[in-house]
């Protein structure tokens, strides 16, 4: 686990090696840890190599995959928190965005500080994730995840997930011990849809199937009666 006020990670990602170098540095002032990438390409790497971010700051348009398409991506497997950089002056594609895929957005040119208080907001609003972000998350002896690679290690044997019972994973454990609605679970998941309480259920009992060491009595996954679902590490 992560100690108490150990740092945030935030991934920093624009195809200008200014606009990295600027906000890397503002933010490793405020005291964050900073990944760098300057294409979608290349953060997706770094999400493999290192696990997911806390939060991501990247930049709309790159050559190769926008920071949208890079997002959608992303977010098709875990909650990761964006704030997108933005040259376009459209309302409509900043509205779109902040709709599909961001948290807020910051307009180019930027004021550095502006940014940082966005960043210290949205991180604010998340929290602290529970267990150390790695390529592997290790929450105990019998269970680790690998959000990039959308699978479990159960009891030492690798378990395959779909992007959805992964999201739903990585919103759970980064609220570890805490009761998340069902509300909530269904508006993260699936924000553009009219999806109701028993599809959710149903990826909640297959995940089960796939990580519990008997999915009859959960000992990860609880369910809180007309509330929502909780994750409780074996520890708690």
């Amino acid at each position: 686990m992560d100690v108490p006020g150990s740092a945030h990670r935030i991934l920093v990602v624009d195809d200008d090696p200014d606009i990295v170098t600027t906000v890397s540095v503002t933010l490793e002032l405020e005291g964050f840890e900073v990944m760098t990438a300057n294409s979608a390409d290349e953060a997706e790497e770094q999400i493999k190599r290192h696990g997911l971010p806390h939060l991501a700051v990247v930049d709309i348009m790159m050559p190769g995959r926008t920071g949208i398409e890079l997002c959608t991506a992303v977010q098709k497997y875990s909650d990761l928190p964006v704030i997108m950089l933005t040259a376009v002056d459209d309302e409509d594609t900043v509205v779109s965005t902040i709709t599909k895929v961001a948290e807020d957005y910051v307009k180019k040119p930027f004021h550095p500080p502006e940014l940082a208080a966005r960043v210290k907001r949205v991180i604010r609003r998340i929290g602290d994730f529970a267990f150390r972000l790695e390529a592997q998350t290790v929450i105990d002896d019998y269970l680790s995840i690998d959000f990039a690679e959308k699978k479990a290690i159960v009891d030492s044997k690798p378990v395959s997930l779909t992007p959805t019972e992964t999201k739903l994973l990585h919103i759970l454990i980064g609220n570890a011990r805490r009761t998340v609605r069902t509300d909530y679970l269904l508006g993260r998941i699936w924000p553009l849809d009219e999806v109701y309480e028993d599809t959710l259920r149903v990826h909640v009992h297959r995940l089960r199937q796939k990580i519990e060491p008997k999915s009859s009595s959960p000992r990860y996954l609880i369910t809180q009666r007309g509330t929502g679902y909780s994750f409780l590490p074996a520890n708690s």
